[in-house]
């Protein structure tokens, strides 16, 4: 029985097709991980400043920021939302982007810039949460 199930799922399934697949569930896992992991460091340098390159806080935390925005991205693209999700993870995305410019370029004429626009991001994505936006009911569209 086990057998015949297993064929049936190769026939469906190559097992190129179910490796590719894996693939792009694990990409965003993984990158997901490492933003994780990169929020240790920066909690290290806070810690420890003296231990670090100056000027190392900047890249350090934007890494944490842009890595998640690209993950979040990735595991939507594997999920493959309807138009209305993808344009809400997008705005997250762009959000966490905006966020980590402000961290990588402080002294930059554009640094204000880029904090207000993911703030006004952060602000509309639960702005949206709050009203029901995207609604999960094709009935209420």
């Amino acid at each position: 029985m086990r057998l015949a199930l297993l064929r049936v799922a190769m026939r469906q399934s190559p097992p190129m097709a179910i490796a590719l697949g894996r693939l792009r569930r694990t990409v965003p896992m993984v990158v997901g991980v490492i933003a994780f992991a990169s929020v240790g460091v920066l909690i290290t340098w806070d810690f420890f400043p003296t231990g670090f390159p100056s000027r190392a806080h900047e890249v350090i935390g934007a890494l944490p920021l842009g890595l998640i925005a690209v993950a979040y991205l990735a595991h939507q693209a594997v999920h493959r939302p309807d138009r209305k999700q993808l344009v809400k993870a997008i705005l997250l995305a762009l959000a966490f982007l905006s966020w980590a410019a402000n961290q990588f370029w402080p002294d930059a004429p554009q640094a204000t810039l880029f904090n207000d626009i993911a703030i006004a991001l952060f602000v509309l994505d639960l702005l949206w949460v709050i009203i029901g936006w995207p609604s999960d009911s094709a009935e209420s569209d």
